[in-house]
């Protein structure tokens, strides 16, 4: 009698924690089928794949017990005002015909030597992060770029903007950024420099990244285009810009400087210099305004809702708890890679994913024993990093949000479906890449370059 009576109370607790909101066994595997079952919905009857992931999120939502507000806290007003503040100023840029003159330019740079572009974005990504601005600004200036000259030469845009992203991450951790500024902070009172110790970090995460970005030119088979005539003969190298064109690209350095100095959000900041532009009539409001992809913005705001959902019900932590039981001191690297990958996917990698994994990797680092802290530290850069072309994150959606721009009525609602689903498989194979990276040579590179 006392067991049954003991077991019924048990059982009501469960049962009230579940109506105060509170989760239960198995709503982790329950929120992760929803949003494979929203994908493979959206595919088959050819929808938005952000409708379907809003309306699947709320049946999700009351089948684990989870109050209905979750769906709308999901909904990332951040990523909103940054993709619509970004893709209403490059709407501006490339309505004065700017950026699609820099890239006939930097084609010419190239000439013949196509081979070279990717090259030249790959390094141009990881000076100019590394210059101060952090990785989020450049992605404004990288994609759009990759977008334009990938159109322009025949190259796949995804790989180009893809490659930019990849050069652009090692840059993130030079000693003036600030994902170097988290670094640090992790350091104090550990008896490591953090001066010794970034070097090493921008070496591993360099270096994976240049691998990652080998794999896109050979899967995206970058190595069969070729120049051709109208290419390299059209003469618009020698074409000078316009007033209007100087006014845009100035434009596009004062909004890195109000993100920089004045410290604005990207989206706003974009959203201030855009306002600017349009009342000096560099372009026209309505036509701009009707060039921001709304349908795109939409789709990842919705998948956004509901991965949140998946969050909240710990799916991403399950796999994680799973995974670092499994560590040893050869599979640390591995796993810190694969586990700051997966929380990026959910969450941003300045705002999360490094002030929560960064000083975790010295104190996993003292328990399991044999792993250099700087290496493990190396991991979580580089995989906290590598969901940033994720269709989910900013550098994803923002690929999706300035192909729409820039291919206008060629990027179809199947072309947009198809390039999320691509940036899915790659942000997964990224992410197989850098674990792989992280077992070969992270604890290697980190003991040469910041012993203990």
């Amino acid at each position: 009698m006392i067991y049954y009576a003991l077991n019924r109370l048990e059982y009501m607790d469960i049962l009230n924690y579940r109506i105060r909101g509170g989760l239960y066994m198995g709503a982790d595997i329950i929120s992760i089928l929803f949003f494979v079952t929203a994908i493979v919905l959206a595919f088959i009857r050819k929808i938005n794949i952000g409708i379907v992931a809003l309306a699947l999120a709320v049946p999700c939502t009351m089948l684990i017990g989870m109050p209905g507000k979750e769906v709308i806290n999901g909904v990332n007003g951040h990523l909103f005002i940054t993709l619509v503040g970004i893709t209403l100023l490059f709407s501006i840029v490339n309505d004065t015909g700017a950026l699609g003159l820099l890239a006939h330019k930097i084609v010419a740079i190239a000439g013949q030597r196509l081979w070279l572009i990717p090259i030249l974005l790959f390094v141009a990504g990881g000076f100019i992060t590394g210059a101060g601005p952090g990785g989020i600004p450049v992605l404004a200036i990288m994609i759009p770029m990759g977008i334009a000259v990938g159109i322009k030469v025949g190259y796949n845009p995804v790989m180009l903007s893809l490659i930019g992203i990849c050069g652009m991450t090692g840059g993130r951790f030079s000693p003036i950024t600030p994902e170097t500024a988290i670094i640090f902070s992790a350091l104090e009172n550990t008896g490591i420099s953090g001066l010794d110790a970034v070097p090493a970090i921008i070496a591993n995460v360099t270096l994976a990244n240049a691998v990652t970005a080998v794999v896109l030119f050979v899967a995206f088979k970058g190595y069969k285009v070729r120049a051709s005539e109208k290419v390299q003969g059209d003469g618009l190298e020698t074409k000078s810009f316009t007033r209007k064109q100087w006014i845009a690209f100035g434009g596009i350095v004062v909004m890195l400087g109000l993100i920089i100095f004045a410290k604005i959000n990207v989206g706003l900041a974009s959203l201030i210099v855009s306002a600017v532009l349009l009342m000096c009539h560099i372009a026209d409001d309505s036509k701009c305004i009707k060039s921001v992809p709304w349908g795109t913005i939409l789709m990842v705001l919705g998948v956004g809702a509901l991965l949140h959902i998946v969050a909240r019900t710990g799916g991403i932590n399950l796999l994680t708890q799973i995974l670092a039981g499994m560590m040893s001191p050869s599979t640390a690297s591995t796993f810190m890679a694969l586990s700051a990958g997966l929380l990026s996917f959910v969450s941003s990698a300045l705002g999360v994913v490094y002030p929560t994994m960064m000083p975790m990797s010295i104190g996993i680092s003292q328990q399991i024993g044999g792993v250099n802290p700087v290496a493990l530290m190396s991991a979580v850069a580089a995989g906290g990093s590598c969901s940033g072309i994720s269709p989910m994150s900013t550098g994803g959606a923002m690929i999706i949000a300035i192909m729409a721009v820039e291919m206008k009525d060629k990027f179809t609602k199947e072309m947009q479906n198809k390039v999320f689903v691509q940036l899915l498989i790659i942000a997964g194979v990224n992410l197989l890449v850098l674990m792989t990276c992280a077992f070969l040579f992270f604890d290697v590179i980190a003991n040469i370059l910041c012993p203990l």
